[in-house]
């Protein structure tokens, strides 16, 4: 039986839009939470990846607002929790069921880790809601409960193979994330855009720090030519821009010009 999410009075509005993808149809359910500082690290797990729909078997009590705090923006998830009273009521509408185990169990469940089953996930998921659950902090999820499941999914580890809840769900929706293509964070593109080094400002930059070099003595013990063959070499594997070619230039000239002026000073003592 579903039971209403606790009501709480709304914070200001804050823009927070999903983008539409076959991540909607995941749903993560969590069996019996019993801490409330993991309902809202899955809670930013899932926002972080992209899935909307959680659902809550007999959690511990918690403050929607609390968890918001933990989970900044993100009231758009917490608002759309859905609590049931039986895994089985949580998971009735879904297409598939996969349940996260951290140690195998006598029963000869389908397994796989969660780089393996995600496509498999992703491909029900075509077809309706595909529930990923996770067991409570100390025991996990029972046999009953694992009876529920169409696949196990073991996350690899050491021999200390027990996870943090809510570690476990961003690792699961990390893999799912992946899976689906779904980068929908656009990094914002250089401040301060700067087209390829023309060949004469590549030139002017080998020349200043050729020169450079030899006020240090670099090639006092080593060949010049090789020595800057290697420069170049490095430098074109480096592709820099015009910017920052300049950039690297300016340091050689001002090395030279602190070169200059240790030398000037030492003269003027000596007089």
């Amino acid at each position: 039986m579903q039971r209403a999410v606790p009501r709480y009075r709304s914070p200001p509005a804050v823009s927070s839009i999903f983008v539409s993808s076959i991540l909607s149809n995941i749903v993560v359910v969590l069996h019996k939470p019993q801490d409330p500082i993991n309902i809202g690290a899955t809670v930013r797990a899932m926002k972080n990846m992209g899935v909307q729909t959680l659902r809550l078997v007999q959690p511990c009590p918690y403050d929607p607002w609390r968890i918001e705090g933990v989970a900044h923006g993100t009231r758009d998830v917490v608002a759309n929790v859905r609590h049931f009273d039986t895994l089985e009521a949580a998971v009735a509408d879904c297409v598939f069921v996969a349940a996260f185990a951290g140690k195998r169990r006598a029963a000869k469940w389908p397994t796989a880790a969660p780089r393996e089953a995600a496509d498999r996930l992703l491909s029900a998921s075509a077809d309706g809601p595909v529930a990923v659950v996770f067991g409570q902090e100390d025991h996990g999820l029972s046999g009953e409960s694992l009876d529920k499941a169409g696949l196990v999914v073991m996350i690899p580890t050491t021999e200390h193979a027990s996870l943090n809840l809510a570690q476990a769900v961003l690792v699961a929706l990390y893999e799912l994330h992946l899976a689906a293509g779904d980068a929908t964070r656009v990094l914002a593109p250089p401040k301060r855009e700067a087209p390829p080094a023309p060949h004469e400002e590549w030139e002017r930059f080998f020349a200043d720090a050729a020169r450079t070099l030899a006020a240090l003595d670099f090639f006092k013990t080593r060949s010049e030519e090789m020595v800057m063959r290697s420069v170049r070499s490095l430098a074109a594997r480096a592709a820099p821009d015009e910017r920052e070619l300049k950039m690297m230039r300016s340091m050689c000239i001002e090395v030279l010009r602190t070169i200059e002026r240790v030398r000037n000073d030492a003269l003027r003592k000596r007089d």
